[in-house]
């Protein structure tokens, strides 16, 4: 296991993310999940340490994951790494994803699922981004929003990976040609 924390520590991304825990909210193992498909450079677990594991599927042996007793050790943190904190919620003033031009070293945070985000946290954010949505639902699964989120920074600030290798008992998948 060390060896390969060490090997995925070599190729990490800058983004971290942090989960607001003030609710016991079983989308933190999915956000976890999430953070090691893209080898984010860390998890912050804002709140209650305790958090439901079975969700990560033990994908947070792979990971960096920190705990912060409250808001203020957290943004602290951040501010000593050089991490700007960028809250992800539909709140009044939030620019649009799609949008927003994300800082490299950032971190994103999400809220508990429903609450979203807490006054304090969002005043602690540097940046407030949100999700475009088009449906009647005002907000979507905080597991879907952290990996939409993820993978908006990868656009903006990852290489492209190599593609994927073909690999024994799996079809090659559809080359696409303009």
């Amino acid at each position: 296991m060390e060896a390969i924390v060490a090997d995925l520590d070599a190729q990490r991304s800058r983004l971290h993310v942090a989960i607001q825990n003030w609710e016991h909210d079983f989308n933190i193992g999915s956000v976890v999940r999430t953070a090691n498909a893209f080898n984010v450079a860390a998890v912050h677990i804002l709140g209650r340490r305790r958090w439901n594991r079975r969700g990560a599927m033990v994908t947070d042996r792979y990971l960096h994951v920190y705990h912060h007793p409250d808001v203020p050790t957290f943004l602290a943190w951040l501010d000593e790494h050089g991490v700007t904190p960028v809250g992800v919620d539909n709140l009044p003033g939030s620019v649009p994803l799609e949008t927003a031009q994300l800082p490299q070293d950032c971190c994103l945070v999400f809220g508990s699922e429903g609450p979203g985000l807490t006054d304090e946290v969002v005043a602690g954010c540097d940046h407030l981004v949100a999700i475009t949505q088009y449906g009647s639902t005002r907000s979507m699964n905080a597991g879907a929003a952290a990996a939409i989120a993820m993978y908006a920074w990868t656009t903006q600030w990852r290489d492209a990976p190599n593609p994927p290798t073909d690999r024994p008992g799996r079809p090659r998948p559809p080359r696409l040609v303009p």
